[in-house]
């Protein structure tokens, strides 16, 4: 019907797009935070006691610090992914509810017309 609103189908909404983006985002992030764990336990492992002193024992604790960081930072967009997940099941929900009354309404507003018509 002319009056009735689009469907947007799932995976074309903004949210989701903005879901899926974040999801891309995350796995990089936790992507990095691996990467540098192992970096940081290379550096700490492989480099005698003698040697971490100075600009390269620092290195090795910022390194850490930011492996820190970046796992922190993969579980916040996480429970934003997860957030965003639950926000667009509302949505479709709602949606789907308020498509049901809609589509209640035209067909109550057809039998009162139909009823008038009789009469």
């Amino acid at each position: 019907m002319a009056g009735q609103p689009q469907i947007v189908p799932r995976g074309k909404t903004s949210l989701d797009k903005t879901l899926k983006k974040s999801e891309e985002v995350a796995a990089d992030v936790q992507r990095a935070s691996d990467n540098l764990a192992v970096v940081n336990t290379v550096l700490g492992q492989e480099l005698p006691d003698e040697v971490q002193v100075g600009e390269v024992a620092q290195a090795i604790e910022q390194t850490g610090q930011l492996e820190e960081k970046l796992a922190k930072s993969a579980e916040k967009l996480a429970e934003v992914n997860a957030a965003l997940s639950e926000e667009i099941e509302k949505r479709l929900e709602a949606t789907a509810e308020r498509d049901e009354s809609q589509a209640l309404a035209e067909e109550l507003k057809a039998r009162i017309r139909a009823s008038d018509n009789r009469n």
